[in-house]
């Protein structure tokens, strides 16, 4: 018989996949950890040197009102938050729209506590681009050659690259060149004036920005996709990885074509064993996994149950299990997708009274029940239950629960995921600890996203 805490630790897991599907849990991960990780929208008129310059009512243009007398008469202004950090590159522009008596104008980026009354770069933790000589100052009074100058009719933008953890420089849509991150904590970006009547105006992001930003971002992700390209794995290690994820999840047909399109150029290979978890061990009823995956993707749960009761009763036997739960849940959908409600309603009154008393399946139940209050149940908030992806949770629940039978298992664990399945978890738990290291810069990690990268258009 199936151990009942290991088939408990197997449905959880599938029932909480269910539920994170419910969740919409995309690729707008990102975007909401952005939202929550916002950007500048104006320049900061409280925390500025008063005297020097002036920040019109729109809050995004700068001119400076006095003359030059000294050089800490610098009009500088942050803007009203710090540069994003969850993301792949941040950036702003500005235009200077009047470069006045000496186009000492300077962009860049400096820490929330930096004296409001000298250019960025010249103080510790800060750096900055200046318009007069073309320098770059990062830290201290002294410049170093860097780009050309700018004047009056310039585009010039400041950006971070979390990716490669470097500042980089723009003028007129063209980088003009990068230098090593080494600020530590937020960085606001920054503008400053030193000249009687400079003026400029600042883009943090509402109208287009005169460099293509988007193509910036695509050259970093390339950039990234060539390094990964570089590592190469050996065919026959490649193709034991994919052959132990058809076996594992019982695609026995597309198995059979797999192994004789290798097996005139490619050695067999086997995987080690691992968590009392051996690859033959995902050749146990693979026959049967074949068929009842099938069943269920095609939405023949009446049939999928009744063999599940011949071949492996155990399975099925606790009403209350997390499993029978999941096959009573898609049954109700297949009869909602069907049109036939009063017998959806019939059957759920019946198979989910049983399950009533039981709080983790409360939520499912009241997903599930919602679809009978929509004419078109597709297009509402709970039509992801008839997507194929809910199928395919219920067939590898099964699967995993037939896996986990096999006598010779020791950790139920090893039935849970494939070889190339543990392989993308593990590159997710790198790419995370990556981040952690720089300080949680950087977008967040998106598997789609980086497994789509490498596809050609």
């Amino acid at each position: 018989m199936v151990n009942n805490r290991h088939e408990d630790r197997i449905d959880s897991y599938f029932l909480e996949l269910w539920k994170q599907n419910s969740r919409n849990i995309t690729d707008s991960t990102a975007a909401m950890e952005e939202d929550g990780d916002e950007s500048p929208t104006e320049l900061n008129t409280i925390n500025t040197y008063g005297g020097f310059l002036n920040v019109f009512p729109d809050k995004l243009s700068v001119q400076y009102t006095s003359v030059n007398l000294h050089g800490h008469d610098v009009g500088v202004v942050q803007g009203n938050r710090p540069a994003p950090a969850k993301r792949l590159v941040y950036y702003f522009e500005i235009y200077v729209k009047n470069a006045g008596a000496k186009g000492q104008i300077a962009i860049g980026f400096t820490s929330e506590g930096f004296k409001m009354r000298r250019q960025p770069g010249w103080e510790a933790n800060s750096c900055g681009y200046h318009g007069d000589d073309g320098f770059l100052y990062r830290g201290h009074g002294k410049g170093d050659s860097f780009g050309p100058t700018y004047t009056a009719g310039d585009t010039v933008g400041g950006g971070i690259n979390y990716a490669s953890q470097e500042f980089f420089f723009t003028k007129n849509g063209t980088v003009v060149g990068t230098m090593y991150k080494d600020l530590k904590g937020p960085l606001f970006p920054t503008i400053a004036v030193h000249s009687q009547n400079e003026e400029v105006r600042v883009n943090f992001g509402k109208e287009p920005f005169v460099f293509d930003l988007k193509v910036f971002e695509a050259q970093e992700r390339a950039k990234q996709q060539m390094m990964i390209e570089k590592m190469s794995l050996p065919q026959n290690v490649s193709h034991g990885i994919v052959r132990s994820y058809l076996l594992h999840y019982g695609y026995e047909d597309t198995l059979k074509l797999f192994d004789m399109a290798g097996k005139s150029s490619l050695p067999p290979i086997s995987l080690p064993k691992e968590n009392g978890f051996d690859e033959q061990d995902n050749m146990y009823a693979l026959n049967r996994r074949k068929t009842l995956r099938q069943l269920i993707r095609s939405g023949e749960i009446d049939e999928a149950i009744g063999k599940l009761g011949d071949w492996y009763p155990q399975i099925i036997q606790r009403d209350t299990s997390a499993t029978c739960f999941l096959l009573h849940c898609q049954k109700f959908i297949e009869l909602i997708r069907a049109g036939k409600l009063e017998e959806a309603v019939a059957y759920g009154r019946i198979e989910f009274e049983k399950v009533s008393g039981v709080e983790e399946f409360r939520q499912v139940i009241e997903d599930c029940a919602a679809l009978l209050a929509y004419e078109q149940p597709q297009q509402s908030s709970v039509g992801y239950l008839l997507s194929e992806s809910q199928r395919e949770i219920v067939a590898d629940t099964v699967n995993a629960m037939i896996l986990s039978t096999n006598p010779n298992v020791e950790d139920s664990q090893g039935c849970l995921h494939s070889y190339l399945e543990k392989l993308l978890r593990q590159l997710t738990a790198c790419y995370l600890e990556r981040r952690s290291l720089n300080g949680d810069q950087g977008e967040a990690f998106q598997l789609r996203r980086v497994l789509n990268c490498g596809k050609k258009d």
